[in-house]
């Protein structure tokens, strides 16, 4: 070994080598990459080291961890080494928790660390071909050399598009899962499907909650296995609506029909997991180590759903500096990534602005906050309901973005919200979004009309108010001044009529 061999990121400093490791922990893709090509002994910090062997020693089992996942694996797998290492570890996690290790120039040191790496890989290859240089086996030192420069490299070709064409017509690759809305069905062939996002948007109150565990007892009733996530309703609420929409019992009856649900619940053939976490408590990080944790337990699992991402805990680092809309945008994608890598379908749902609380058909425009949740989702559908809607049961799904068929149509919708049954009908004569703006636009003129015919009389009727008003009090002053006159009459009268006596 050469004292060239040697190099370590020394030069690079402590903060630069903190900022590695915890990318390398937070970048599955520039993890693998690294994976291929960093010796720990590159990197100068014994606790640095230790922290990176378990981390890669994780992968070589399991999914990449997470950071939740790496909290427990040092408080397990740390035996072999001495307290003060052990110390520093923690230390080092504890300074990524609070961010105090920023991210602001990650792909700075994503750039500088692999390119290090990969010299030095190249520089090992180089000094074992001077060995195979004296034996004339230039077909191994070619292969030796060729291996080290595509170290590192992302191993994925991507599609071959004259190749791979079967791939293409494969049903199973999207494998989609039935919303059990024939209408949806039929437009997103087959229902949502691996990889993809579906968002439900609504403002509070209009079933956004409703709809989820929907589509989720739909799974399940159909042999799949469904996690949903709640950061809002009790897991023991959220299992309740399950119950009711999977048995047709109504709400306020489970109670009283125990026995009949106990028996229903025995037959169907699917696995519901229920999974609570309070308000902004949980990340996707959280999720991701949570559905690991049930792999692990055997448990495989065909779709998620989390009652509402909104909710949920943004992960990047310096979030508390970021706007909301940004840290929102994040965690949608995040979620799509999670659907990407456990090839899963993930349903979620998101509030709406205010112009959405009590609009006819609800659009884009009305989303809460992040816009690109929009551009993340594969599929998007919005239910809005005005207070005569909830009075009558009804309301209307528009179909605001969809990837695998058309969209821009809004769906009549029927609630049986004791029941917890949402049925989406036909398409009638209204339901273009341009029809249903149409009859709005007409409904709101004529409202309209009607609101400037009564400013109108109300105008009049304070004119006539106010000019009778004038009126009385000119007739009044005429009064008082006749009456005067006829008082400085009498009193004159009065007064002569003493002079003269």
């Amino acid at each position: 070994m050469t004292e060239q061999q040697l190099d370590t990121f020394s030069k690079f400093g402590k903060s630069f080598q903190e900022k590695l490791v915890k990318t390398i922990l937070f970048d599955r893709n520039f993890a693998n990459q690294m994976e291929e090509v960093l010796d720990t002994s590159y990197l100068e910090l014994k606790y640095l080291q230790v922290f990176v062997d378990l981390m890669f020693q994780h992968k070589a089992s399991y999914p990449h961890p997470t950071y939740e996942a790496m909290v427990s694996v040092v408080r397990t797998q740390t035996e072999d080494y001495s307290d003060s290492i052990i110390k520093q570890v923690i230390e080092f996690m504890a300074r990524i928790k609070s961010n105090a290790i920023g991210d602001d120039d990650d792909e700075y040191v994503k750039e500088k660390s692999l390119d290090f790496c990969k010299k030095q890989k190249l520089k090992e290859a180089i000094l074992k071909s001077v060995n195979l240089l004296q034996s004339q086996s230039f077909d191994q030192i070619q292969k030796v050399i060729n291996d080290a420069m595509n170290l590192g490299a992302d191993n994925d070709c991507g599609h071959d598009w004259h190749k791979d064409v079967l791939d293409r017509f494969e049903m199973k690759m999207r494998n989609p899962i039935s919303t059990h809305w024939e209408e949806i069905d039929t437009i997103t062939k087959g229902g949502l499907g691996k990889r993809e996002l579906g968002v439900v948007v609504a403002p509070t109150g209009a079933g956004k909650s409703m709809a989820l565990a929907h589509l989720g007892a739909m799974a399940v009733v159909k042999g799949k296995t469904v996690v949903h996530y709640t950061l809002e309703l009790a897991d023991t609420v959220v299992g309740q609506r399950y119950d009711s929409c999977i048995t047709g019992i109504e709400l306020k009856n489970l109670m009283s029909m125990k026995d009949a649900i106990l028996m229903a619940v025995e037959h169907i053939p699917g696995k519901l997991i229920i999974k609570e976490y309070p308000t902004k408590s949980a990340s996707t990080r959280t999720i991701l180590s949570h559905l690991e944790k049930l792999k692990q337990k055997g448990i495989n699992v065909d779709m998620i759903i989390v009652d509402y991402a909104d909710l949920l805990k943004p992960t990047a680092s310096g979030f508390k500096t970021q706007e909301l809309r940004h840290s929102l945008g994040n965690t949608y994608e995040e979620l799509r990534a999670i659907g990407q890598v456990w090839d899963i379908p993930v349903w979620t749902a998101s509030q709406t602005n205010r112009s959405g609380l009590n609009a006819e058909v609800i659009t884009m425009e009305a989303i809460s906050e992040a816009f690109n949740k929009c551009f993340v989702a594969d599929f998007i559908c919005t239910i809005s309901r005005t207070v005569e809607d909830k009075t009558e049961n009804k309301g209307r799904m528009f179909v605001a973005k969809n990837r695998n068929g058309i969209d821009g149509i809004v769906y009549p919708m029927e609630f049986d919200t004791s029941r917890v049954h949402l049925k989406v009908l036909p398409p009638d004569e209204h339901s273009t979004i341009d029809a249903v703006v149409m009859k709005t636009k007409q409904e709101q003129d004529e409202h309209l009309r009607k609101k400037y015919k009564r400013f109108k009389q109300e105008r009049t009727e304070k004119a006539q108010a106010a000019q009778q008003k004038s009126e009385d009090k000119k007739k009044q002053a005429t009064e008082n001044k006749s009456l005067k006159s006829e008082l400085r009459k009498l009193a004159t009268k009065l007064k002569e009529e003493r002079e003269t006596s």
